[in-house]
């Protein structure tokens, strides 16, 4: 490609090839020469060609003209029998991810016209990716965003870009709740995307790590001040989460909540709102927003009466088929850990599950069965529920089922007699731990996390395995006749072979 002299020159150039290629696919490997350009050395020449390439490829993906679904190697597709349309449509993906690949490394260009505009050419393109996808749906019907080419992700670990990001959250999220009544779940999921990708500084008490260089650092700069960046991230995060969001993202959310955002709140109580709503959808919601809300009242001394109200009501028959049992139970085990707790209400947890268990699959109760020991274990005032060996059994249980405060369910009043029934099991392994109970207890809990993920398959797997007992000679009369009598009237017109 022959380049006129300065800037102007190689606008006319690369307007020339753009042109061209639009209009004719037979100029198509004028694309090489506009690509050549982004490689310049000239700051004005590289600028000229991202515009260039921007209107281009804009153009090509509003025409249909780039290849869509998976892309095949250009070699294998050039050399094949397919289609000639096919195989420019290949071809100019490819030319299209060289592109967008040199756009990138543009985003570390010195000058900060070339990056700018390297970047807003990228989220042009993720725009227009948007509006016609490049690849088929995966997920969520058929939206799709185009997350490969976001570059944010990399200039987020400079904590000033980080502090900005954080301010410009909250303005955004205020600015779309305020124009539309109903906010698209998109909005939330890429707004979710852009929060959760964002960390506070590690270094304290100042912060330093700017991506705009400056000769000196000012005490005066909030951005300068990690105390500020966490105020930043307290106000994005709450702003964001006091609006009704989609219940797929409250799982999200709770997920990350105890170790990337309580942790590094200003003032972590404040999230209290959020966590009681969240606790107030049920299922597996619920489970995540207690882990939540028990931090706040084991580290930060949170006044929450209802939290084991809460717990208590989580468990009912489900429990022991939902997916998240696994998870329910570790964190019901650190709930219940420490011994001060009063005895009432470690009763009516060992009572309730006492009860379940009389429905519960096997593999859930060599599960569960250890779990209600090691409660008693850590409370010795509960263990009259297993010193009364006559103690009332179903019909004259003073334990009622359907109360929901703990407090009034009575269960200390009660005996653990469920334990004596499953001692009857079919299932010989689920006998045994239920019989542990009729002896003392060892002082060493037994831990459970081996059982958490047990299932029914491989109980049954393991059952496989075993070795039967060994086969004992026995004495028997062989049957003369179909009901044992040799001349009953079936004996005549039956016989046994």
């Amino acid at each position: 490609m022959e380049r006129e002299p300065g800037a102007a020159g190689a606008r006319r150039a690369l307007g020339r090839r753009l042109e061209a290629v639009l209009a004719s696919r037979s100029e198509a490997n004028a694309v090489f020469d506009i690509l050549a350009v982004l490689q310049s050395e000239n700051q004005e020449e590289i600028q000229e060609a991202v515009r260039t390439c921007s209107r281009l490829f804009g153009a090509l993906l509003e025409r249909g003209e780039l290849f869509v679904g998976q892309l095949p190697p250009e070699e294998m597709v050039m050399t094949g029998s397919r289609g000639a349309m096919r195989k420019y449509k290949v071809w100019m993906r490819h030319r299209y991810h060289s592109c967008c690949n040199r756009l990138g490394e543009l985003l570390g260009h010195p000058s900060f016209q070339v990056k700018e505009l390297a970047l807003g050419t990228l989220m042009k393109l993720v725009q227009l990716e948007g509006v016609h996808p490049l690849e088929k749906p995966r997920w969520e019907g058929n939206y799709l965003f185009p997350q490969d080419l976001l570059k944010f992700r990399e200039y987020l670990d400079h904590d000033d870009v980080c502090y900005h990001t954080m301010r410009a959250a909250v303005d955004t999220v205020a600015r779309v709740t305020g124009q539309h009544p109903e906010v698209p779940p998109a909005f939330w999921n890429n707004a979710f995307t852009l929060l959760s990708a964002v960390s506070l500084p590690r270094r304290e008490p100042t912060v330093s790590s700017f991506y705009v260089k400056r000769a000196e650092l000012s005490d005066t700069w909030k951005v300068a001040h990690l105390k500020e960046h966490r105020k930043a991230f307290q106000a994005m995060w709450l702003n964001f989460l006091k609006h009704k969001l989609p219940l797929s993202l409250y799982k999200k959310v709770l997920v990350i909540m105890h170790d990337a955002i309580l942790p590094q709140l200003a003032q972590p109580t404040l999230m209290i709102d959020f966590l009681t709503r969240a606790c107030d959808l049920g299922g597996a919601l619920s489970l995540l927003a207690l882990n939540g809300l028990f931090i706040l009242i084991h580290e930060h001394n949170l006044e929450y009466p209802d939290f084991y109200r809460k717990l208590y009501g989580l468990l009912d028959p489900s429990v022991f088929h939902v997916k998240y049992r696994a998870r329910f139970f570790r964190l019901a085990d650190v709930f219940l850990s420490s011994s001060h707790l009063p005895a009432y209400l470690v009763a009516a947890f060992a009572k309730r599950l006492a009860r379940l268990a009389l429905t519960a699959p096997p593999e859930a109760l060599l599960m569960v069965l250890p779990f209600i020991c090691n409660l008693l274990r850590r409370h010795p005032a509960c263990r009259v529920l297993v010193h009364r060996p006559h103690g009332p059994e179903l019909d004259a249980d003073p334990y009622d089922p359907g109360e929901e405060d703990p407090a009034q369910s009575r269960a200390l009043e009660s005996s653990l007699w469920e334990l004596q029934a499953l001692q009857r099991h079919y299932h010989p392994e689920v006998s045994k731990a239920a019989s542990v109970i009729n002896q003392a207890l060892s002082v060493p809990e037994v831990s459970i996390s081996p059982l958490l993920e047990l299932t029914a398959y491989e109980i049954f797997e393991r059952d496989l395995k075993k070795k039967g007992p060994e086969p004992v000679p026995l004495e028997f009369l062989p049957a003369q006749g179909l009901l044992g009598r040799p001349g009953d009237v079936c004996a005549q017109h039956f016989t046994l072979s």
